[in-house]
């Protein structure tokens, strides 16, 4: 990465973009260098320096030019990350130097044992260790030449490796050209782990839930199933991050290694890749003088890791001078000089008494396990998501068995697998039901998926969790229409259908056990203030297969009546950000259905807000480029309508504390992002009443 100060770097930029004759052919290898600093602060540092739409064009800009002038691309252009073509095969490649396990433990005692071994080995007891994280993700090796990315591949045996390159060419912490040649680096192999941010993952897997996918069990395996997709603009939509953790070559334009010579030690050699540009394990590294030092760090890390942004399974302790890991040597599995230290899983075991099946708003068959309470990272576990039959199936699990269920962070606990050697013979198959559990209807089953399927239009069950899905906070988002109210509703004949939640009968309702006047009305207000909500709740709220959240904000931007939306085609839609072939091809299938057309019909004749309020652009708005976040719980407004408040005003409403946050908004009981953003001076710290001032005075 080219040493760039800072003010000249914002000068370029905005002479970018504010300069259309700047902008030229003659310019395109700055523009270039002004890009890749600009993925660098953003993707590998946190700490992004312009907004997203101005990145957007300059990156535009960029594409521009590069089409008008094709001679000019370079592989290594930021525009390049993406490759055209889908490949059907990944070649197996030898790794320069094999990618060897770690030998590892449970136990404090064991790494006394390997710290006397090491130091019979160095023949000293002057041994300097290193201890960082060890991150749970998908390893890979990646090689550049001449500072240009050359190949990235997976782990594979050790010895060989699946080529992914054009995977690995649209992970953004992936640099594309790097700075290895200020360090007199030729050629290198770097070892590092491929993961997904828990934010993210979260995230990621809330948007399959509400698009009635199965969710991923943890981020290492949503990591490594992304590295081996056949597209790779699908793995780019995954946000991947790779953390590099090992200088595994380093050779000179001669031939020599570096290694043990002019880079004499780990720590040294993590921070030539941080200078040469990759997101590193440096800065949570510490370096010690013994293995009670080594411990304390552990003990450390184990009680803070859930606040770290990646999941991680142990912390790594290797041996920091290159010349006594030499020394030390290896065996054919793990090197003498490194060794692995595992945190105690997050696990427990328990009992299978019983499968119950829920019909999901598409009509998908949820099989959810019930289990025996137990408890475990801190709450009590007494139901557990099967995801599908092939994953019962898989797992060849009995009702009675004891299974092993785990639960990392904060995702949803799933079961590992059943304890075979408890069974009795007293067990019972899992028979997966033929008939839809709330209507009857025969189960059907599309070629490739995994889930089984109500197809019949009019199933209760899924006619509730439509009308529940509809009413929802991040959809239109009505107070009072809980799900005991809608099914006490939809069984009384007061509510069958969307529409019905318009024209509900109000004196019925007040006469209702536990109700009454105010409370009616109160529910009467909160359905008409609905009628106004802005178009991304109404597209999200009619539960549109695979259109989240975020993929209807997306959409609503694009349009300026809800019934556009009649008109376009796969292609016109696969022209947004962040919607494929799948998404788009349901969204067409959607409002192609007359059931559906007469759906949106009904709710414009109800006065539901169908429109586009299109007419700003997120740059003209006063927050944009902000980024905020809220702890704790906030006493004047909802979360959720304070997020839509920020959004309107151009601000992005963030998951978690990083350095590129703008503002933390304190409530009530704030929780460990207070301290965090302490932590960083950049941050703005605004209690409940001064966040609202500050949005009334904007």
């Amino acid at each position: 990465m080219k040493a760039w100060n800072t003010k000249d770097i914002l000068q370029v930029t905005r002479q970018f973009l504010e300069s259309d004759e700047f902008g030229n052919k003659n310019n395109i290898d700055l523009l270039r260098e002004v890009l890749n600093f600009h993925e660098w602060k953003y993707y590998v540092k946190n700490d992004p320096l312009i907004a997203d739409a101005e990145y957007d064009r300059l990156f535009q800009l960029l594409k521009n030019i590069e089409s008008a002038y094709p001679e000019l691309i370079i592989p290594e252009s930021p525009t390049q990350r993406v490759g055209n073509a889908l490949r059907k095969d990944f070649p197996v490649v030898e790794h320069s130097l094999p990618m060897l396990s770690l030998d590892n433990s449970y136990n404090e005692a064991d790494l006394y044992d390997w710290s006397k071994r090491v130091h019979a080995l160095c023949q000293t007891d002057d041994v300097e260790y290193v201890v960082e994280p060890k991150l749970d993700g998908s390893s890979i090796a990646l090689i550049y030449e001449n500072d240009l990315f050359l190949r990235a591949a997976t782990r594979g045996n050790g010895i060989q490796g699946e080529a992914i390159s054009e995977n690995a060419r649209v992970i953004h912490s992936i640099p594309l050209k790097a700075g290895f040649s200020v360090s007199n680096i030729s050629k290198v192999e770097i070892r590092g782990e491929i993961v997904i941010a828990k934010d993210t993952f979260k995230a990621f897997n809330h948007e399959r839930m509400e698009q009635g996918l199965p969710i991923m069990a943890n981020p290492r395996n949503a990591a490594a199933g992304a590295l081996r997709m056949i597209n790779p603009e699908d793995v780019a939509r995954r946000g991947l991050t790779a953390i590099v953790y090992q200088l595994g070559m380093a050779i000179d334009k001669h031939g020599h290694s570096l290694l043990g010579s002019e880079i004499l030690s780990h720590a040294q050699a993590l921070q030539v890749l941080e200078s040469a540009g990759f997101k590193t394990t440096f800065p949570e590294l510490k370096v010690c003088n013994s293995i009670n030092e080594v411990l304390h760090i552990i003990h450390e890390w184990d009680s803070k890791r859930e606040h770290f942004p990646f999941e991680t399974d142990g912390m790594v302790i290797k041996v920091n001078q290159f010349d006594q890991q030499k020394k030390c040597g290896k065996t054919a599995h793990h090197p003498r000089w490194a060794m692995a230290f595992k945190f105690k899983a997050k696990q427990a075991t328990t009992r299978l008494i019983d499968v119950e099946y829920q019909v999901g708003r598409t009509g998908t068959i949820n099989p959810v396990a019930k289990l025996e309470p137990v408890a475990l990272a801190g709450v009590t576990i007494s139901s557990v998501s099967l995801f599908n039959e092939d994953l019962i199936k898989e797992k060849k699990l009995m009702i009675g068995d004891m299974v092993l269920v785990e639960r990392a962070g904060e995702v949803i606990p799933y079961i590992v697998k059943p304890v075979l050697e408890t069974r009795t013979g007293l067990e019972k198959p899992i028979i997966f039901p033929t008939q839809c559990p709330s209507c009857g209807s025969v189960l059907f089953r599309s070629n490739g998926e995994a889930a089984w399927r109500c197809i019949n239009a009019t199933c209760p069950a899924q006619t509730i969790e439509k009308l529940k899905h509809f009413v929802s906070k991040n959809a239109m988002d009505i107070d009072g229409l809980g799900e005991k109210m809608i099914a006490r509703l939809y069984h009384l004949n007061l509510l069958k259908q969307i529409p019905d939640i318009y024209t509900l009968d109000f004196d019925a309702i007040s006469r209702l056990e536990g109700y009454g006047e105010k409370s009616a009305g109160k529910l009467k207000m909160a359905i008409e203030a609905s009628k106004h909500q802005a178009l991304y709740r109404l597209i999200f709220a009619m539960g549109i297969r695979f259109v989240g959240q975020q993929t209807a904000k997306t959409i609503a931007k694009s349009i300026s009546n809800l019934k556009d939306l009649y008109k376009l085609t796969d292609e016109d839609l696969m022209q947004l950000n962040d919607v494929g072939h799948k998404v788009a091809s349901s969204i067409v299938d959607f409002m192609a259905t007359p059931s559906n057309q007469m759906l949106i019909e009904t709710l414009e004749s109800l006065g539901i807000n169908i429109n586009s309020d299109s007419s700003l652009t997120i740059t003209n708005l006063p927050l944009a480029g902000k980024t905020f976040l809220f702890t704790g719980s906030l006493q004047s407004l909802t979360r959720s309508k304070a997020s839509e408040m920020l959004e309107q005003l151009g601000a992005r409403v963030m998951n978690s504390v990083t350095n590129k946050l703008d503002y933390l908004i304190v409530g009530k009981s704030p929780g460990s992002k207070l301290a965090k953003a302490q932590a960083i001076s950049s941050i703005k710290i605004m209690d409940e009443q001064e966040f609202l001032k500050f949005t009334k005075d904007l």
